[in-house]
């Protein structure tokens, strides 16, 4: 695979990085993806292949629920995002999982999802 761009670049290490984490039924894999202006998390089986929980800044609920200064493009979006994600992996059984950044640095808006799920009960 050639690198001719930054997406390049990050498919690349995620391909490397998925090679070594794989979500179990017992330890599920917390899947992070940032755009520009969004940030999405899912919970994954991938033995089974099936999501299990999701949120995203772009869902109409939790975006009505937001703070002006809140978006989805900010470090405060993402935080709000991880603590989604956990309260719903919480609601349906899921307390441990296996942390994917998805190719991307864990700074930022990936490491705000990160903490903001440990601090709400997940384990990883």
């Amino acid at each position: 695979m050639k690198i001719k761009t930054k997406d390049d670049r990050r498919t690349r290490i995620h391909l490397r990085q998925r090679k070594r984490i794989a979500g179990s039924q017992e330890r599920p894999r917390l899947s992070v993806f940032r755009s520009v202006s969004h940030i999405y998390a899912q919970v994954i089986d991938d033995l089974s292949g099936q999501t299990l929980v999701s949120a995203s800044s772009a869902e109409p609920a939790l975006r009505g629920s937001f703070p002006k200064e809140v978006r989805g493009g900010n470090t405060k979006g993402a935080e709000a995002i991880g603590k989604a994600i956990a309260e719903r992996s919480i609601e349906k059984g899921i307390t441990r999982v296996v942390f994917d950044r998805g190719g991307f640095l864990y700074h930022g808006r990936i490491r705000a999802v990160a903490d903001a799920a440990r601090k709400a009960g997940l384990e990883f």
